[in-house]
């Protein structure tokens, strides 16, 4: 069939809420879409897998809107099931795209009661909201990644609970896990994808590794992260993961995948309405956006309704925080703007962010969808700045390209653009900049701020590659004045797991499903370079005192921040003024990437207190000076207030 010739458009739209399978007290309900089918059957099993458990096949009913259901009597309860569909033939059989529970690698579903999985205080458990996003500071994780190592001191290594163990330690007695978290201050962990994933066998988790980047069931939680094969006790350690992180103040971000599925023609959704939730070309050939073999039609009816629904249940089920969309530029600018409407009538404050582009064409032509240059148009939804993440650290699919900290010259104007949080400035020379020529946000709360994440080299890992023959003492400041740019500079702030002390992936740049040895955060890195872990938690809470580095919109960037007007290569500096509510009326940041202490000129002749220099930051002030000038030391930050403090 070609698919490109179907008018699905002229599908039946369903409204309603109740599609999946709900177990009842004396049986089970069971409502599903499939407007194209001749025949709908769900079959019931006694096991999660194999094929002799098969008990009965039930044919459902057709109704409106392009559903079948059925309403079956009986003892249900820890029993498994699966749909077929039948059109043109007999489809294979899946869980169905609204399952809620599966078995052992998500092939069946289950029937089960949602409130037996909820843990012992689950109902007293709230979501952190924030009044603007630019006051979190998110920090990205993988499940496995986290624990795995036997540095971690966890003991569910690789697992949801692994997120619940308190005063866990390296071997050097330095804290790991979620003491280490509260310790360095952030306010979100952001975590890549748990939901159902395609290649790791739950029953030999540790055989195969995998970010997660191939959906197989949306609304399911994957298994390998679970301590047990009983399918509902991933269920109930997620939530005690979410509940235990939330009672020490840090939200829970999950990393969703709505661009594409890990199957495409045996997918559950093609196997259900074939066609329907992809784009294809005009030869009817599945389009790849995605660069993963298909990519979400976002634009048709009942697809937009299946990513809301499938969002507004992790929110309310697992009380998320917030979302970040794998390759958002895939998805259709209408699709996010609906998504930020439900989530504020569903609860004010959930943070939505996502990449601003696609890994190849789409058919779907790109003013309609949600790229970076799009971001005005995507209220209260960030997008990646990776126009700073390459003027920091160099571009980050050339391995010995420099940035900023690691020997470029001449990307200044990149580092302006990052700092004013891609809004625009009127210091700013956009035709110096590389990547996106112009102003691409609107507000500081539509930009995320980073030098590295999951993707590509870690930080370290790219400025060894840049500068092979530098020292670890060098490294270690170019590691610590990029977190001091990202962490002071406007917008959203994150931080790759492990950067705060130098994380490797020994120098592998593509790690999706590379082994636990080249993934795993090593926690005995924290003692190597505690000073680089101590200078990003005094960052974080130099972040959270000063709300001029917080700053809730464009105009007031404008207004507040000046740059200096002389030109020096591998330097940054710029003036903050009379912003409302700051400690000090005038502060002054310079950068000095160079390998050389730099004589600054500052911007006028007063008395200043010195508060940040090279690896020290305290508000109370570190020493005053009186001058037009200022040594910077080599690859550092200063950070100056005016008039003198009492140490």
């Amino acid at each position: 069939m070609n698919f490109f010739q179907v008018d699905f458009l002229s599908y039946p739209y369903y409204e309603g809420d109740d599609l999946g399978v709900v177990l009842k007290s004396d049986g089970f309900f069971a409502k599903i879409w499939a407007p194209t089918a001749e025949d709908v059957r769900i079959n019931i099993y006694t096991s999660s897998y194999g094929a002799n458990s098969r008990l009965e096949s039930i044919k459902l009913e057709k109704g409106d809107g392009g559903c079948w259901h059925i309403y079956k009597k009986g003892p249900y309860k820890g029993l498994f099931y699966t749909f077929q569909v039948k059109t043109d033939r007999w489809m294979n059989e899946t869980p169905g795209v609204d399952v809620r529970a599966t078995g052992v690698n998500g092939r069946r579903g289950l029937f089960y009661e949602p409130d037996q999985t909820n843990p012992s205080g689950w109902r007293n458990d709230k979501p952190i909201p924030y009044a603007n996003a630019v006051d979190a500071i998110l920090y990205e994780a993988h499940v496995r990644d986290f624990s795995v190592s036997d540095s971690s001191g966890m003991e569910n290594k690789g697992k949801f609970l692994a997120f619940t163990e308190q005063d866990t330690h390296n071997p050097d007695g330095l804290k790991t896990g979620i003491s280490h978290l509260r310790e360095l201050g952030i306010t979100h962990a952001h975590l890549l994808p748990v939901a159902d994933f395609w290649t790791v066998d739950e029953l030999e988790p540790e055989k195969r590794y995998n970010w997660g980047y191939d959906p197989l069931n949306y609304n399911t939680l994957d298994g390998s992260y679970a301590t047990k094969t009983d399918c509902t006790a991933r269920i109930l350690e997620f939530k005690k993961l979410v509940m235990a992180l939330h009672k020490v103040g840090i939200g829970v971000v999950l990393d969703v995948v709505y661009n594409h599925t890990g199957l495409t023609e045996r997918s559950w959704f093609n196997q259900t309405v074939p066609g329907y939730y992809y784009r294809q070309f005009e030869d009817g050939n599945f389009s790849n956006a995605s660069g993963c073999g298909n990519e979400l039609a976002t634009e048709r009816p009942m697809v937009r309704k299946y990513i809301i629904d499938s969002l507004k249940y992790w929110a309310n089920e697992f009380h998320i925080d917030g979302f970040r969309f794998d390759l958002m530029g895939i998805i259709d600018i209408e699709t996010m703007k609906a998504i930020r409407r439900e989530m504020d009538e569903l609860r004010p404050g959930i943070m939505l962010y996502g990449e601003g582009w696609a890994a190849d064409y789409s058919p779907l032509d790109e003013h309609l969808r949600a790229v970076k240059k799009n971001t005005p148009q995507l209220e209260s939804i960030a997008c990646f700045n990776d126009d700073f993440r390459d003027a920091l650290k160099g571009n980050n699919f050339d391995t010995e390209d420099p940035g900023f900290v690691n020997g470029r010259a001449f990307s200044e104007e990149n580092i302006k653009f990052g700092i004013t949080a891609a809004c625009h400035h009127n210091q700013i020379e956009y035709g110096y900049t590389s990547g996106m020529r112009y102003a691409w946000a609107e507000q500081p709360y539509q930009v995320v701020n980073y030098v590295s994440c999951h993707d590509n080299y870690t930080l370290y890992d790219k400025l060894k590659a840049c500068s092979p023959n530098a020292k670890d003492e060098e490294l270690a400041k170019m590691q610590m004045l990029a977190m001091a740019l990202v962490i002071t500079s406007q917008g959203i702030p994150f931080i790759h797991a492990g950067s705060e002390f130098c994380r490797t992936k020994k120098g592998e740049h593509n790690s999706y499903k590379s082994s636990d040895e080249i993934n795993m955060i090593d926690w005995n890195l924290k003692t190597e370079h505690q000073s680089v872990h101590n200078y990003v938690c005094d960052l974080i809470n130099l972040r959270k005192t000063m709300p001029s580095f917080r700053m809730r919109n464009s105009e007031e960037i404008r207004n507040h921040i000046q740059f200096l007007g002389e030109y020096h290569k591998q330097t940054m500096s710029y003036t903050i003024s009379d912003y409302p509510n700051e400690l000090w009326t005038n502060v002054h940041i310079v950068f000095n990437a160079r390998n050389k202490a730099f004589v600054h000129k500052l911007p006028w002749a007063s008395k200043w207190s010195i508060i940040a220099e090279e690896q020290t930051i305290d508000i109370n002030g570190l020493s005053t000076v009186e001058g037009d000038y200022i040594v910077v030391p080599p690859l550092s930050m200063m950070i100056l207030v005016e008039g003198a403090l009492s140490n």
